[in-house]
């Protein structure tokens, strides 16, 4: 699982997501968003491109803890996926 903000300081987000779709390897790996932005149109451009999930980062920081416990807990135990081979 990749965890990328879409706000990056010299490359934009969506763009680096964009790179990491285009590579075969990479096309299985899930790509949750992270951002401030609740923006309708940064999570569509996101989704857009291949994310598997967008997650407004809340401000506080107990809070955010316990949204990266609950998303990795989601894509690193619950979540089933194949692997490229069973495609």
């Amino acid at each position: 699982m990749i965890l990328l903000d879409l706000k990056l300081p010299k490359l934009d987000g969506v763009d680096l997501l964009k790179r990491i779709r285009a590579r075969e390897s990479m096309r299985h790996v899930p790509v949750v968003m992270l951002s401030s932005s609740d923006l309708p149109s940064d999570i569509r451009r996101c989704y857009e491109a291949g994310a598997n999930g967008y997650v407004v980062k809340p401000v506080n920081f107990d809070d955010l803890v316990t949204a990266m416990r609950q998303l990795c807990g989601f894509w690193l135990h619950l979540n089933r996926t194949f692997g490229a081979s069973e495609a």
